[in-house]
């Protein structure tokens, strides 16, 4: 019973994935032909299958794009970068994206020691760091054996200097694993999808306003209460907004 249920639940599979990648074809197609709206209906019927990727995103950012939908594509393309932070084109397209964007805030730079670790933290993501640091102990075990084994003054003192400079590095990467980690938890992004949206001093609406935000605006949301979100802008400005007028970047 197992077994024709497994059959069952891979020809599901397989069907499924030729079923969204013909979507994929039609909507590409549509693009190409500048059927903007009826492409993105395609794209979003394969997003509502559970099927999320860069290209996927990244194409949705494209057609929003064209009709000048700036909160739509700003957020795809920003989703398009969590998957595939290194794409040259998905940070270009962005880049066009965001001048649609009416709010032109400031960012407040990191300075001094926090800057450098941030900048050594973030170079390669938490699974990266992980990945190095069981490299150096495997490199780390390896090598202390050689020294172990050799006979040589010569091959024991550089087994010995190279497995104690593996071991500092897996050592080292794995305390930056864990800050990246620690970094990335911190970091829960979201645009703001309303067309203008009032930010509030406390989470009521009777609550003064601090300041508005548009459409396309990226913030850090720090909390929620209700229907709430206090949240963070890149000069660190602070505030209450309605859920409802934003959209979290990390919900897949």
């Amino acid at each position: 019973m197992r077994a024709i249920l497994l059959l069952f639940t891979v020809c599901f599979s397989v069907l499924s994935f030729s079923q969204n990648d013909a979507l994929f074809d039609e909507a590409n197609k549509l693009y190409n032909d500048k059927k903007y709206a009826e492409s993105i209906e395609k794209y979003e019927s394969i997003l509502n299958s559970g099927i999320h990727s860069a290209e996927l995103y990244h194409n949705l950012g494209n057609a929003n794009y064209k009709l000048n939908n700036t909160a739509q594509s700003i957020y795809y393309f920003e989703k398009a970068l969590l998957l595939n932070p290194d794409d040259s084109e998905i940070k270009n397209n962005l880049r066009y994206a965001e001048k649609m964007r009416i709010d032109a805030i400031d960012k407040v730079p990191k300075v001094g020691f926090a800057r450098i670790v941030n900048n050594i933290v973030n170079t390669f993501s938490a699974d990266s760091w992980a990945k190095i640091a069981i490299s150096g102990v495997i490199l780390f075990v390896l090598l202390f054996l050689m020294y172990h084994f050799a006979y040589a003054t010569t091959r024991k003192r550089i087994a010995f200097i190279v497995s104690a400079i593996s071991l500092i590095v897996a050592c080292f990467s794995v305390f930056m694993a864990f800050q990246k980690e620690r970094l990335d938890k911190k970091d829960n992004p979201a645009i703001v999808f309303a067309q203008e949206s009032r930010v509030k001093a406390e989470a009521n609406k009777s609550s003064e306003e601090v300041f508005r935000l548009h459409e396309g605006t990226k913030v850090q949301v720090l909390e929620t209460y209700e229907d709430w979100s206090k949240i963070k802008l890149s000069d660190d400005s602070t505030g209450w907004i309605l859920s409802a007028d934003i959209q979290l970047l990390r919900s897949f």
